[in-house]
């Protein structure tokens, strides 16, 4: 590597989402400067950028889905619509800074740990390269989408997208259209699709169990308080937080518990859809909660209209000009779009990262992701993931478990810095015994042996990687100190040094 044209930086942030935007003002609030963010969109935001489906909101409440530190009081409703929080995040990069930080249009497509020289190098999109002390993973796991593997598809002649690229020049009025996927995308767009279209084909392999969305519309009086006295923003952040949190006694506690949300759901069915065979076709034979529950007043409405049919026989292919189900029955359409959600469960791709002896981090993950705390896997020197695996949430605000990861790896820095320490790596033996753990709690949850196959399991191993098990609480007090005990450490001029690890999940 010719060192004159390679740009170093202490820490290498990828992603601009709520996690690696997170990241880069947690750095500028304590006078760090010596940082870049890779984006390879063309603008910040992540997520809520490059998701733009009409209908597409948020399912958690606003008020906390937000950075703690940068309070909002001005959402216009209490689930905001994907504009307003796309806007918010652009309002948090200008207001702490970070946009000088941030180089768009340029993916990372590798970085390799040095080990002599106890660094990151990194090469963009476009060859370019650097080097980073540190590297924080945040891109998350709703940046890739996944695609159904249904033959004939790359025949179809007509307009065919995933709801995360949706082409809005494409006119869909009066169009016949085929929906493949019920996932979370699929319930907040298909209601806006039935106005459009003339005829929605709906193709449900797995029903989602839906109750009511408590949306509504924040008044002025409102948004006038939470701006003059914060505190009362704070009061409903709060309160918010811990009727969410309770949903995990249902969930991994004790599953029996669920049988009340399953009686919210079902009578939710029965009010909103008349005819009583579409009743059965949306009504799920798992346990409540073992896929992720959505919230929609509008989902079913739109599926007992005239001009939806839904169809619950599988899809054999794809043609020129149609979708063909394995009972022979040929759907002719103008378009296809794909609500089937993304690859969560694989949030990094083959040859991007490179540890120790030139491992590729995909070949240590053979049964699926696994890291410490969510953060740091074995192998892999200052390399730090936000929104990790067994990070996500089944029941509460992603954004909270973000803010105790960010308080982990600043605590992290921190303790590099006292102790004049080059890397950290965690010790296999620390990796090994949370992860067990973590397991342990999984089993006999309703995530687990719910009895369905959701996006919460890998597709090899069947093991959750995606969610965390427990009160997000319990995490929070978890990352709130970087432990060193769990960690290799090196030290300058010193050999590494490995140290016992007693820390558990």
């Amino acid at each position: 590597m010719n060192m004159q044209t390679v740009e170093h930086h202490k820490v290498a942030i990828v992603g601009s989402g709520f996690a690696g935007l997170g990241m880069a003002i947690k750095l500028k609030q304590k006078g760090d400067d010596d940082f870049i963010v890779f984006e390879k969109e063309s603008g910040i935001g992540g997520t809520w950028r490059v998701n733009h489906y009409p209908g597409c909101a948020c399912d958690v409440p606003s008020h906390l889905y937000s950075f703690s530190f940068a309070p909002n009081p001005n959402w216009s409703r209490m689930f905001a619509p994907q504009p307003e929080i796309k806007k918010y995040l652009e309002h948090c990069a200008d207001k702490y800074q970070v946009l000088p930080h941030v180089r768009l249009n340029c993916a990372v497509d590798n970085a390799r740990w040095n080990e002599q020289r106890g660094i990151w190098q990194i090469t963009d999109q476009n060859g370019k390269q650097y080097t980073a002390t540190m590297l924080v993973m945040g891109a998350g796991g709703l940046s890739t989408p996944a695609y159904p593997n249904i033959p004939g598809k790359e025949k179809f002649k007509g307009k065919m997208f995933h709801s995360q690229d949706w082409d809005h020049q494409y006119s869909l009025q009066g169009k016949s259209v085929a929906v493949i996927g019920t996932g979370a995308s699929a319930i907040q767009f298909v209601p806006e699709l039935q106005r459009r279209a003339g005829k929605v084909s709906l193709f449900q392999r797995t029903p989602p169990w839906i109750i009511s969305k408590p949306d509504r519309a924040m008044n002025v009086a409102e948004r006038l308080l939470f701006k003059r006295f914060p505190a009362a923003q704070r009061l409903l952040r709060d309160s918010i937080y811990w009727s969410l949190e309770s949903r995990v006694l249902g969930l991994a506690v004790n599953p029996r518990l669920m049988v009340l949300a399953k009686r919210w759901a079902l009578k939710h069915i029965r009010n909103q859809i008349s005819d009583p065979e579409l009743r059965k076709k949306v009504t799920p034979d798992y346990t409540i909660g073992c896929k992720r529950i959505l919230m929609s007043d509008e989902y079913y409405p739109a599926l007992d209209q005239t001009n939806v049919d839904v169809i619950t026989t599988g899809i054999q292919e794809i043609t020129e000009d149609s979708v063909i189900t394995v009972d022979g029955v040929e759907r002719k359409v103008d378009a296809i779009i794909f609500g089937t959600g993304f690859k969560a469960n694989d949030p990094v791709p083959k040859d991007m990262i490179f540890g120790r002896n030139g491992t590729d981090l995909v070949d240590t993950w053979v049964d699926g992701p696994e890291a410490y705390k969510g953060t740091t896997v074995s192998g892999f020197p200052n390399l730090f993931f936000l929104v990790g695996p067994n990070t996500g949430l089944g029941h509460n605000s992603i954004v909270y478990m973000i803010e105790s990861q960010l308080a982990y790896v600043l605590d992290a820095m921190k303790y590099m810095a006292k102790n004049d320490v080059n890397w950290v790596d965690v010790a296999p033996a620390a990796q090994k015994s949370f992860n067990a753990e973590i397991q342990g709690k999984l089993s006999g949850s309703v995530w687990n042996d719910g009895g369905c196959q959701s996006w919460y399991l890998h597709p090899v191993s069947g093991k959750n990687v995606t969610l965390w098990p427990g009160f997000t609480w319990q995490f929070r007090n978890q990352t709130r100190h970087f432990d060193s005990a769990a960690y290799i450490a090196n030290r300058d001029d010193s050999a590494p040094q490995a140290i016992q690890s007693g820390a558990t999940a």
